[in-house]
């Protein structure tokens, strides 16, 4: 079969496919994944993060770990949310990473032309506030909100990802969601 054929098939497999062949060390078949999915990794990692230049370095991680542990997952079908998952943690590192090595005076924020600078200290002081939050509600309730805020996930796809019944899925996210308006009341 051509190299063109073989990756026309590829860019159409499913993706049990193509972390089977990944696993069996097929480079191509993990190249269609980050493809199919760095874009919203991506984006994951930019809500998190609130920086684009950050999220790249984040995207290149949660790849470089997925193509490392790959063989560790568990069903091949969830892949996506395995992806989600780690680079939810790797955008928490490195917010963290953030809050110990950054001092205020040594930060150079560039001047946007829409913004004025009070507006982006607001929006800094906002998404630290909001991280802040985040790391005190009880671990369900924060990887419920993650994945239905930063993920786009649906209900049924958080209760499958977290093992929950929907129901419970739902409670949770609701019981965040309160929460973050009367912890982030004064930022309305």
């Amino acid at each position: 079969m051509p190299d063109s054929e073989s990756r026309a098939l590829l860019a159409h497999a499913d993706d049990r496919t193509l972390v089977d062949r990944a696993v069996d060390g097929d480079v191509r078949a993990f190249e269609v994944l980050v493809r199919r999915y760095g874009p919203l990794v991506r984006a994951h990692a930019t809500r998190i993060l609130g920086s684009s230049h950050d999220a790249d370095d984040v995207v290149q991680d949660t790849f470089i770990t997925a193509w490392a542990k790959l063989s560790t997952l568990k069903d091949s079908a969830l892949v996506k949310s395995w992806l989600m998952r780690i680079a939810s943690h790797k955008s928490i590192d490195r917010i963290r990473a953030r809050r110990q090595h950054s001092n205020l005076d040594d930060v150079d924020v560039p001047a946007s032309e829409n913004h004025s600078p009070t507006q982006i200290v607001e929006a800094l002081s906002r998404s630290e506030a909001l991280s802040q939050v985040l790391s005190a509600l009880p671990e369900d309730q924060r990887r419920c909100w993650e994945l239905k805020e930063f993920g786009d996930y649906h209900y049924a796809e958080i209760a499958e990802e977290l093992d929950l019944p929907v129901s419970t899925a739902r409670g949770l996210l609701a019981r965040a969601r309160k929460t973050l308006i009367r912890e982030m009341e004064a930022w309305r």
